[in-house]
């Protein structure tokens, strides 16, 4: 467990412990405020975040964006975005079991550091991952329940909700809980740097 941010980034972006590594253009280890009260995280980069090194970048997370602004959140300030993996996954698929397992220390390691009380899992695979293998997203989002002293929270990938648009209000609803538990749990979460 490394206890500095700079050296876990730095040897997160050097892994080779699965094969994604062979593939990828750029290692995406997050992105946002290291110290805030709320973790965000998806399953694994897509094509824009492997070209640009940066979690939900494309029409995904442009749309995630106009969803954390609408709750007062915001990426650079008072969040932090990662994923389970943090090498593309070839044609966008899941990422394979072993993938998770072998990439799933960098995002311990990332909890550990920034110790937030709110985790919101983008998807299935992150709800799958870290709260329940059995999680049924289309009926259990917006659902907290606590692991080790952690709010969880799983809401609809912003992909997905750009597929189903019908979806997009219960998922703003999970945002609006979101904030009502930051409000509720007094986190601070001005936007400042």
């Amino acid at each position: 467990m490394l206890q500095n941010w700079e050296a876990l980034k730095e040897a997160c972006t050097s892994c080779e412990k699965c094969g994604l590594c062979k593939t990828r253009n750029h290692v995406v280890f997050g992105t946002g405020n290291p110290k805030s009260k709320v973790l965000f995280v998806g399953e694994g980069p897509g094509e824009n975040e492997d070209l640009q090194g940066e979690p939900f970048v494309g029409r995904g997370g442009q749309f995630l964006d106009k969803m954390l602004a609408a709750v007062d959140l915001d990426r650079k300030t008072n969040v932090y975005i990662t994923n389970i993996v943090k090498c593309r996954p070839p044609q966008n698929r899941d990422p394979l079991p072993e993938e998770q397992e072998a990439c799933i220390g960098w995002l311990r390691n990332q909890f550990a550091l920034i110790r937030p009380k709110i985790i919101v899992c983008l998807g299935r695979v992150a709800a799958m991952k870290l709260m329940k293998p059995d999680i049924k997203i289309t009926k259990e989002h917006g659902v907290f329940l606590e692991k080790n002293g952690v709010l969880m929270v799983a809401t609809l990938h912003p992909a997905a909700l750009l597929r189903n648009p019908s979806q997009k209000p219960a998922a703003f609803e999970d945002f609006l809980k979101l904030r009502e538990k930051i409000e509720e749990l007094g986190c601070d979460i001005a936007k400042h740097q």
